[in-house]
This record gives C-alpha cells, structure tokens and sequence, in this order.
C-alpha cells in the first residue's frame, strides 16, 4: 500500500490503526527483543501483549456482538500486516483469531464473558486441535470426549499447541461420535489449563514463542464447558483455520516487506568497484522480481479478506490459493533477500533472519504450498462440498 491513497479494502479507520501500529511497534520491537523471543522462546518478555490491549488492538479483532470493535477479514490483515513488517511474536493468531474466535462464535453468553479477560490484556488461550500425526488433516481428531454424569471425560494427546505455556484456558477439541476422520462429531470444550490430568510439555519455536506437547488424561470437565452443539464443531473450525490462513498470509506479507526494505537499503549502501552494488543491472533485476512477487502476494491476501464471510467453497478455494502462493513467494523473498545480502544474510543478529525465519515457518502452519495446491483443486473439482483431500 503506497502513498496516503487507501487501497483495496481500506477506510480511514484501518489507515489510522496501520499507521499507530506501525509507530508503536516500530518503536518497541527491536532487534535486541526479536533475537531474545528466538534463542529463549519466549512470548510476550517485553509487555507489549499488555500495551495493545491498551492501545484497543485486542478488541479491533473481535466483532461487535461479542464487545469487540471490527472482527472483519480487512481488520485482521491490517494487524497481522503490521505485526509482521515489525517482526512481532504476540499470540494474537492463537487467542483471538482461533480459540478467542471460536468462543465468539459458539459460545453462550456466559462463555463470552471469558473474551472480555482476553481483550483486557489479563488472559491468554491457546487453541489445541493438532494431533500427532494428523499433519494438516483437520478433521483427523482422535481425542474422545465421553460423557459421564453431568459432564465429560477427555482423553488423547494434542501436539504443536501454540501459546499452550501461557494459557490460562484451553480450548480443546475432541470426537463425541462417528468416525475418527469424519468432519462430523467434533465438539468443542473450553478447559482451564490447571484442570487435573493436563500434563504439557513445552518447547521454544525457532522463528520465535511457545508450542507445547499436550497429554489429556482422563480430564473432567463439567457440561456447561462444551461449546455450541455437540459434534457439531467442524463448520467453526474450518471456518477459524481459512480466518487464520489470512492472517498470518499477512503477517508473511509484512514480513516480505520488512525483508524487502532491508535488502534495498543494503544495495544502495553496500559498495563494490567504487559504486553501490545496487548500481549493477543483475541484481536490479533480482529485485524487481522480488517486487512483482510481492505485490501479487498482496494482491491475494486482500482477495482473501474479501472473501472471508462468503460462502464455504468461495472461502476455503480463496484460502487455499493464497496459502499456495504465499509459501511460494515467501521461500522465493527470503532466499533471494538472503542471497543478495551475501553473508551478513545468515547473521543471527540481523533482523533478515528472524525475518526469514517466520516466513519459512509460514509455509508450514495450516497446511504447505503442496498440501493447499492439492486442496484447492478438489475444491475446484467437488460438485459438493468437501472438507479435505
């Protein structure tokens, strides 16, 4: 988005969040805190999960129904571009766009009550769906949720849970009937983290925060924990995951960007034969092509936005295509920015690489370019609706 003319889905309010995002965290994300979130794992060291709160950001993300302010597809990808160009490691993504989102959309009244603590800054969820060996099939859900008197007992094993070390509540799914990779059948349970028979097992992400390896054994849970229908969580989900596709396609985005800036402030500083290596026609071209690519991916992440209230196939085809391309072009700008940079590139005290990293990491959360590239052409094909490969 170039100049002060509103793109594609902006309004002055977006433009007037961007721009305070963009000073605020251009401010408080340094290099010092992005190297120190990679090598120890840790979210959230630097307070600035507290500040946005303050700053209303956590509330720009929820819909109005739920007391939020926005909750829109624009909405997301104006915070998550943001939060990317600055290199930020905030679990925005894990408790309001998926087990914040989930609750908004599900839950009771009562459950709702729980988004104000979130929006507040003074509680954090993590969303615990992954399982071992379900690679990016969503409805492979192997837990079970018996039910027993008045409420339910959960049993399984959940893996790579997001924000899990932070989360005072879970949001947990498991099959209450049918078939282990039916879409039907999943429910939804909102479980405090300290409930008997949670054990985790955490372990820092190398392009910065928390997962943890989480073991559900013979967890009790009353009735009024279950959120929406019973087996009828999968719409929800699937619906959460495309909402987080677009996410963090723009966080990719402004993470490309960021990386971009580094690159052309390198070539235009960096000198060789008397003159700016950026003088020399070659690497122009690398980084014209770096500049289409980039644009084309933006141009697919504020399709997606667009599209995110629309109907299932329109979403999820539009979801699948732009996480296609977004591993595509972002594999492609972080090697080529590394590579111009020679090798100050790799550094590990260089912002270009943590950079990197984040956009690598990317391409493997909710599904790679492979797995969305095969998805997206059995949409293509499906006269009916279908859930996966």
């Amino acid at each position: 988005m170039s100049g002060n003319a509103p793109s594609f889905g902006e309004t002055e309010e977006r433009m007037m969040l961007k721009d305070t995002l963009r000073r605020f965290l251009s401010d408080t994300c340094t290099d010092e805190m992005r190297l120190d979130s990679s090598s120890a794992g840790q979210e959230d060291s630097s307070g600035i999960w507290v500040q946005l709160a303050e700053l209303g950001v956590l509330q720009i993300l929820f819909t109005e129904n739920v007391g939020g302010l926005g909750g829109h597809g624009f909405d997301i990808v104006t915070v998550f571009e943001e939060l990317g160009r600055a290199g930020a490691v905030e679990p925005l993504l894990e408790n309001i766009v998926l087990a914040g989102g989930l609750i908004a959309d599900l839950g009771t009244e009562d459950q709702h009550a729980l988004l104000r603590e979130v929006m507040s800054g003074r509680h954090q969820l993590a969303f615990a769906h992954t399982e071992p060996g379900s690679r990016y099939d969503l409805p492979l859900v192997t837990t079970t949720a018996t039910a027993d008197g008045q409420g339910f007992v959960l049993a399984g094993n959940k893996a790579v849970v997001s924000n899990a070390d932070n989360a005072q509540t879970l949001v947990i799914s498991a099959r209450t009937n049918d078939a282990l990779d039916s879409a039907d059948g999943i429910s939804l349970f909102l479980v405090p983290a300290g409930t008997p028979g949670i054990s985790m097992r955490g372990y820092p992400r190398i392009d910065g925060g928390t997962a943890a390896e989480i073991e559900l054994s013979n967890v009790k849970v009353p009735a009024d924990a279950l959120l929406g229908k019973p087996g009828k969580a999968f719409p929800a989900i699937e619906t959460r995951v495309s909402m987080a596709i677009a996410a963090v396609s723009a966080e990719a985005l402004g993470a490309m960007e960021a990386a971009k800036e580094l690159t052309i402030d390198y070539l235009q500083t960096r000198t060789q034969f008397g003159r700016p290596i950026g003088k020399f026609q070659v690497l122009q071209h690398r980084m014209a092509n770096v500049l289409i690519e980039i644009e084309q991916a933006r141009s697919a992440v504020l399709n997606l936005a667009a599209v995110l209230n629309s109907g299932r196939m329109q979403r999820e085809r539009n979801a699948s295509a732009t996480k296609n391309l977004i591993g595509r072009v972002g594999r492609l700008v972080a090697e080529e920015c590394i590579q111009l940079h020679g090798g100050i590139g790799m550094s590990q005290e260089y912002a270009l690489a943590h950079y990197a990293r984040r956009l690598i990491m990317v391409d493997h959360e909710f599904g790679d370019t492979d797995h969305h590239l095969e998805r997206f052409i059995a949409l293509s094909q499906a006269q009916e609706p279908v859930h996966e490969r």
